[in-house]
């Protein structure tokens, strides 16, 4: 009995639930990395403030900006405020190939358009004109506290960084919703997708005026003084303006447990957060190969841009290193690097909930608490869309897993006619580069407020890092 016991433990693949099988040391580790992770993710609520945070961090220790003395090892760049890669340069020729965590870093917002204050007669208030980013439920973004943040370019020129709604004393914002008692025509005779429409998106912005004033727009003319008193702004300053609305609430414990986290933008936070952790605890590992992390912006609109995976950005990175690290940049020699080169496509995945698990396909779905996801390819339908890892590749990130005590799962988003989605990482491979997506598993991806296992956290870092490290 116990020799068949053995067979079948040898024999059935059986994923394993972190909290029975991992160490009282490991749970202690799980919770204590969830701390300083709730905190990044109320201070980078944008892909700028994430930047931003990371740079500060990659400075105290101790990485230099390219470019950046031949002696230093460490070294990272930042393009256009939005869009980083940070690398830490092995002993092997960088041309023999590097090990990379690619993320994303920016989430489903709601944006202001750009020339959107607006004095709104039938209500007595002034509004702002708002346009959606990212694939959101559009009904989700009514009728909660929203904060506004992102940068303003005033008319001389000087830079204004806006974040209001975070703080206690500050003021939130509301997109109002329908009341139930008249929303039979208006909402409740249309679908999910269509009851909240886009052009009735307008927020709630302010609502005094001056007394006794005799302006035809007193609501606007009033919301404007405050915003030139307070920030120095006239109106034309909002048209260069980036201003994003995000939800106003903190990252929490979830749960009786609190073995879990909810919180806005760990769609992919989660992932750039315990990437760039993974690669500063390796980096007194003195690898034989350079590890990268990669944080791209735009991945949520389909990654174009400047600042997207598909720009010029980390292709001119790796060539830097190249150069920095004594090597051609030719790009033959740029094309053999990437060729050479392994990457973890970290994004999430979805992980199956409770409610609805009838749109996964249980066998090959990632569960909460089972360890960081790995899919062999995303897409939706045919695989149309997806990169579709090397099956080479795959086994060997599992035995890099294995052989370091990574809790692990292997999953895919859904059933194959549920729909799909799709991240960086067929952009990554399109350049030679071996990739596979490997995340963590979210429930309520897309939504406000994402829900997230502390043990999946804590295990996306430990493969990441284990990744990292290996040869």
């Amino acid at each position: 009995m116990k020799a068949k016991k053995e067979q079948a433990k040898q024999l059935l693949y059986e994923r394993k639930n972190f909290w029975k099988e991992a160490s009282t040391e490991e749970v202690k580790r799980a919770f204590d990395f969830a701390v300083p992770y709730k905190d990044f993710l109320n201070k980078c609520k944008t892909e700028r403030e994430t930047v931003q945070w990371t740079e500060e961090l990659l400075k105290a220790s101790k990485f230099k900006s390219l470019p950046a003395s031949k002696q230093s090892k460490r070294v990272y760049s930042v393009f256009r405020n939005k869009t980083i890669a940070m690398a830490v340069l092995g002993s092997e020729p960088l041309s023999a190939g590097f090990n990379m965590v690619a993320a994303h870093i920016d989430a489903p917002r709601v944006d202001l358009k750009q020339n959107p204050l607006y004095e709104d007669k039938s209500s007595a208030t002034a509004c702002m004109k708002t346009h959606y980013y990212g694939g959101i439920k559009k009904y989700q973004w009514v009728s909660t506290p929203l904060a506004l943040h992102g940068i303003i370019i005033r008319t001389d020129g000087t830079i204004l960084n806006i974040s209001i709604g975070e703080n206690e004393d500050e003021p939130v914002f509301i997109i109002p919703d329908l009341l139930p008692h008249l929303a039979r025509k208006e909402q409740y005779t249309k679908t999910l997708g269509e009851a909240i429409s886009a052009s009735n998106m307008n927020l709630i912005f302010s609502g005094m005026m001056e007394p006794k004033t005799e302006e035809k727009e007193a609501l606007k003319l009033y919301a404007l003084q405050l915003l030139n008193q307070r920030y120095g702004i006239q109106e034309k300053d909002f048209i260069s303006a980036e201003l994003e609305l995000v939800p106003a609430t903190p990252a929490r414990d979830a749960g009786m447990d609190s073995s879990m986290i909810v919180s806005y933008g760990q769609d992919d936070r989660i992932c750039a957060y315990t990437g760039l952790q993974a690669l500063i605890s390796a980096m007194e590992n003195k690898p034989k190969r350079t590890m990268i992390v990669y944080f791209s912006d735009k991945e949520e609109v389909g990654s174009q841009g400047n600042t997207g995976a598909q720009s010029v950005f980390l292709q001119d990175f790796i060539a830097a290193l190249l150069a920095h690290n004594g090597e051609s940049d030719s790009s033959s020699n740029l094309r053999k690097t990437f060729i050479n080169s392994r990457v973890l496509s970290g994004d999430v995945t979805a992980a199956v909930d409770p409610n609805y698990p009838n749109v996964h396909e249980l066998q090959n779905a990632v569960i909460f608490n089972y360890g960081v996801g790995i899919s062999k390819f995303t897409g939706s339908g045919g695989k149309s869309g997806c990169n579709d890892a090397n099956a080479e590749f795959v086994a060997e990130i599992i035995r890099i897993f294995d052989q370091a005590g990574v809790f692990w799962q292997m999953g895919e988003l859904g059933k194959v006619d549920e729909g799909g989605g799709g991240t960086i990482a067929y952009i990554l491979a399109n350049l030679g580069a071996e990739v596979v997506d490997c995340g963590t598993g979210l429930m309520g991806m897309h939504s406000l407020y994402e829900l997230s296992s502390k043990a999946d956290l804590y295990s996306t870092y430990a493969g990441y890092q284990a990744f990292l490290i290996s040869q």
